[in-house]
């Protein structure tokens, strides 16, 4: 029985992980089965993504396995094997389809990240006078919150200074917090829809009530937000979430009017600005700002890695001391740690970003138009764009009655890994989410005859 304080001002999510690390190490042994996903929030009454998350992130540290099928089970990273595992899981995990091709639509390949400059300022950076005897500030570094200031004024239009701004750990950290800032006075948010599912589940774990609001060729639908009460409304006005929209700079006025006539408040999540292939990246409607409304999210995760779990809020002055105020009260602190802040201090200080960023949109921009011509040249009429542009995923949509189900179970047998936006959105908005951003220039063209092969053997079925 583990023991989850929905009070708490830890989410619920790393309470359970925690309980359940605990109980891997203590009590089960290799092989050991983890209850259903629908079965423990069932039992302890919390949503299927708390449980989610809990098990995704105790799969990525290696505490457990999942078994298509079957469920999770007690890796065998941490403990001796133990031989008298059933048969049946066995079986299960003796033959695996090779992976030769995955279409995720927001990673990178390895060897884009810097390693070797990493490692030399990583050592540089420990050889300042660095206090590990001590809590950092509970914001994040200053030297890291000066140089994240100094990029989002140039290169951005952000209007803000580093006292505005606080160093989390992740998106989801991210969210979390705006999540605590504003569970008391406000219970309602308007997300759009389709949009970032991420957000709508944290936000229901807090206890809001979600309020979807249609996305058009301008994005958030402001007329059907203004017939809401909400006062708290989640966009990705830059490049839309997935439809990949960008919200017109009338909008952008008429949301920032909305936002001042109601005391409303806009979180402005900056989804893959930096990676713009056609135009030159959209400037914040944070920076258009006039009335400290807007609340601005931004992350390393899409540019630079997903590993690092660096990202990071500029927050209204008029809500910093409100978040002052929740950390004492909750005793929060920065999760990300010292040596990782001041080595991207340095390696922001010194330029490396932004070098590394003109680097990362060349080599990007070649996936993404090889990706586009590819698909166009080999699915012909068969299929229509509707996202493209930007970011590390062309997202396209069939022109022809085909079951992408089964599209994606034919196409795991002979090693290619699919998404579809039903995982999401249930069958309301279905589309085919082609990630190029961690496949190799060469594996792209190879990546897409395969799947056409497959495409048309399962037209045939």
């Amino acid at each position: 029985m583990y023991i989850l304080e929905k009070e708490s001002s830890k989410p619920l999510y790393i309470q359970l992980y925690d309980a359940i690390k605990k109980e891997i190490i203590n009590n089960l042994t290799h092989g050991s089965k983890l209850p259903s996903v629908r079965k423990v929030a069932t039992e302890y009454k919390i949503s299927k993504n708390t449980v989610e998350l809990a098990y995704k992130q105790l799969y990525t540290e290696g505490y457990i396995e999942s078994i298509p099928k079957s469920g999770y089970f007690v890796a065998d990273t941490l403990l001796e094997p133990h031989y008298e595992m059933s048969v049946a899981y066995q079986a299960q995990t003796e033959p695996k389809t090779v992976l030769l091709y995955d279409f995720f639509p927001a990673r990178l390949t390895h060897d884009t990240f810097p390693l070797k400059l990493w490692k030399r300022l990583f050592m540089k950076a420990m050889e300042e006078k660095l206090d590990f005897g001590a809590y950092g500030d509970r914001q994040g570094e200053r030297g890291l919150r000066d140089e994240i200031s100094k990029y989002l004024i140039k290169s951005r239009g952000v209007v803000c200074d580093a006292s505005q701004i606080i160093i989390c750990g992740g998106f989801t950290d991210s969210m979390n917090l705006v999540a605590s800032l504003f569970i008391d006075p406000l219970n309602k948010i308007a997300i759009e829809h389709p949009g970032y599912p991420v957000t709508g589940k944290i936000f229901t774990d807090y206890g809001y009530k979600i309020m979807p609001i249609a996305v058009d060729h301008n994005g958030l639908n402001i007329d059907q937000l203004e017939e809401t009460d909400a006062k708290l409304v989640y966009i990705t006005p830059s490049h839309q979430y997935p439809t990949g929209v960008n919200m017109p700079i009338s909008n952008r006025i008429k949301l920032l009017n909305w936002a001042k006539r109601v005391g409303g408040i806009i979180i402005e999540d900056d989804y893959d600005s930096e990676l713009r292939y056609q135009n030159r990246p959209i400037p914040s409607l944070q920076g258009l700002d006039n009335d400290d409304r807007v609340i601005y999210v931004g992350t390393f995760s899409k540019s630079l890695s997903p590993a690092l779990r660096v990202s990071y809020l500029v927050l209204p002055h008029r809500y910093v001391e409100r978040y002052k105020t929740l950390c004492q009260s909750h005793h929060l602190r920065c999760c990300v740690s010292l040596s990782t802040q001041k080595t991207l201090e340095l390696f922001m200080k010194d330029g490396h970003w932004e070098r590394h960023l003109r680097k990362i949109r060349t080599l990007n921009r070649k996936k993404h138009d090889l990706m586009k011509e590819t698909l166009k040249n080999v699915f012909a009429e068969t299929i229509e764009i509707i996202s493209e542009g930007g970011g590390l995923a062309i997202i396209i949509r069939p022109t022809i009655s085909i079951n992408l189900q089964k599209l994606r179970e034919n196409a795991l047998k002979e090693g290619i890994k699919l998404y579809l936006g039903s995982d999401d959105y249930g069958e309301a908005w279905e589309a085919l989410k082609m990630g190029f951003g961690g496949l190799q220039e060469e594996e792209i063209e190879e990546a897409i005859m395969l799947l056409q092969k497959i495409w048309l053997k399962t037209l045939e079925a």
